[in-house]
């Protein structure tokens, strides 16, 4: 391995520097390979103040873990970190050729995407602005916390059932339909069965912390409120690459094999991106095997998943 190398030029470029990112990149670094990490700042649970569900971190400050991850990583003499944006990637000379968006240009023999997604809400007032504190997607990372207060489920359509009866466990569920969908007879047994209770008159807003205004001037209010948002990739990079994508529940995902290789050899891909279920946990595990996975491959050649 060669001592020194232009600047730009690197063994692996991971784009995304938040959980899976990270964890992608510790791997690399412990391995004494040339990283830079490259982070929009675009967490996808920024508007949450806390993290639950990950061993030895739960309830801690969401931003807290991604500081103390960040500054472990920088700690590595061979880690580069910057501020930015990828706007485009394309094979190039045996690697990869990243243009940011202040128009630099870097080569990285090995490429990880860990750019995360974007949650798509329903267009309903009063429900953007409490995203992440009042309602949430996951009942794991914030259904405990509602003390098994009253929960509502927005639905947005026929998958919102699989929230309205997992939630119970958290607390009495109210199923909003909202005209997004009309349960079926089996639908119907099945929540009754879970105690769900149905409510049809559309949604006006969301008012106070999580109270349900609906169109004839009722107000139920929760302690929480649960909506399945779409997602699409918050960035361009996999498609650009010709990475292959799979449809899963809530919208396109990233096709990796079990080692988060992409169909594009060369190219792993980890974290919300390249997985149906999200989690910071799931995030950190997804992120080791992509870091190791793209080292193994500089010593043994990098093989595309199929």
């Amino acid at each position: 391995m060669p001592t020194q190398r232009p600047k730009n030029e690197f063994d692996a470029v991971v784009v995304g520097g938040s959980y899976a990112g990270l964890s992608a990149a510790l791997q690399l670094a412990r391995a004494r390979r040339r990283v830079l990490v490259l982070d929009a700042g675009q967490r996808r649970n920024r508007f949450t103040s806390h993290s639950h569900g990950f061993l030895t971190q739960d309830g801690r400050d969401a931003a807290a873990i991604v500081a103390k991850g960040r500054a472990q990583l920088l700690a590595y003499s061979t880690v580069t970190w910057q501020d930015g944006s990828a706007v485009a990637a394309a094979a190039n000379d045996g690697g990869f050729r990243v243009t940011l968006d202040s128009g630099e240009l870097l080569q990285a023999r090995r490429l990880v995407l860990a750019t995360g997604v974007v949650d798509e809400l329903p267009q309903l007032e009063g429900l953007a602005e409490r995203w992440g504190r009042s309602v949430f997607s996951c009942p794991y990372c914030d259904g405990y916390e509602l003390d098994q207060g009253s929960i509502g489920v927005l639905a947005t359509g026929p998958l919102s059932i699989h929230q309205a009866l997992m939630l119970p466990d958290w607390g009495k569920t109210t199923l909003f339909l909202n005209g997004a969908f009309e349960p079926d007879d089996e639908q119907l047994s099945s929540l009754v069965q879970r105690g769900v209770t149905i409510e049809r008159t559309p949604v006006a807003r969301i008012a106070g912390k999580a109270d349900v205004v609906l169109s004839d001037g009722r107000i139920q209010s929760m302690a929480g409120l649960f909506v399945m948002s779409r997602t699409h990739a918050a960035s361009p990079l996999a498609e650009q690459l010709g990475c292959a994508f799979d449809e899963g529940m809530t919208g396109m995902f990233i096709r990796t094999d079990m080692q988060k290789a992409s169909t594009v050899a060369g190219v792993y891909c980890c974290g919300d991106a390249a997985r149906m279920a999200p989690g910071v946990a799931h995030a950190v595990a997804d992120g080791v095997m992509a870091g190791v996975a793209a080292h193994r491959s500089l010593i043994f050649g990098a093989v595309a998943a199929v």
